[in-house]
């Protein structure tokens, strides 16, 4: 709200409420892809991979035989557009294969030993792997960091009495951070190349977000109770 006044965004329409329904209606098509991607998955229908496929699919044709936001004829511009998915995926190739290399020397292990010698304190503990997943979340896409330092860091987050829940959460919060932070930030990319504009103009207007999100982290990884409260519900 600060920056948007700061920097004189302009303001939105208000909605009425009849047209917020329409809207809604109209865009139950579009939320289809959740239920296909969430229900085939929760249900065993598909695989992660194969509800992705599905989804992907299903809106295609959404958008070219119910939404009708293109024409047959604008496929060819459409294809060509890939080439914004394909710079993200070079990143994501790169950064898997940067992960195997750092998997090869043992890094995450080396440095996780290097935590356990400094403190046995949880708390201490927890700041540093906090620490040390946002540099590698900077360097890495999240992806091949979930499977290199998930089987490593479990282990030491059980003898600390840390829910493995709990710390999934913080693993997540700190990776999503990575995936907005330069140089490996897939999402970053594509918002760059979806508004036009450079890494270096969005990097600059975002950094006070930053700090909320870090802000964030901090409360995810010492209030348990934030993250663990709905959980616990359903146990």
């Amino acid at each position: 709200l600060i920056v948007s006044y700061r920097e004189g965004y302009p303001k939105g329409k208000p909605v009425a409420f009849g047209e917020a329904v329409k809207i809604t209606v109209e865009a139950m098509w579009g939320l289809g892809t959740m239920i296909i991607i969430l229900g085939g998955i929760l249900t065993g229908v598909f695989t992660a991979t194969e509800s992705a496929a599905v989804a992907c699919m299903y809106s295609f044709l959404v958008t070219m035989l119910v939404y009708k936001d293109y024409k047959w004829r604008d496929l060819p511009l459409l294809l060509h557009r890939v080439v914004t998915t394909a710079s993200v995926m070079i990143l994501i190739a790169f950064a898997s294969a940067f992960g195997y290399i750092v998997a090869l020397m043992q890094v995450p292990a080396k440095v996780t030993a290097f935590f356990l010698t400094l403190s046995d304190n949880k708390y201490v503990i927890l700041f540093m792997i906090n620490i040390m997943l946002l540099i590698l979340g900077c360097l890495m896409d999240m992806a091949p960091l979930i499977l290199i330092c998930t089987p490593i860091l479990l282990p030491i987050i059980n003898k600390l009495g840390v829910d493995p829940v709990h710390f999934g959460i913080i693993m997540i919060v700190n990776l999503g951070i990575g995936l907005l932070t330069p140089p490996v930030g897939s999402v970053l990319f594509v918002g760059c190349a979806i508004g036009k504009v450079t890494i270096e103009q969005v990097t600059r207007s975002i950094w006070p977000f930053y700090i909320v999100m870090f802000v964030v982290l901090m409360l995810v990884t010492y209030l348990p109770a934030i993250t663990l409260w709905l959980p616990g519900l359903a146990r």
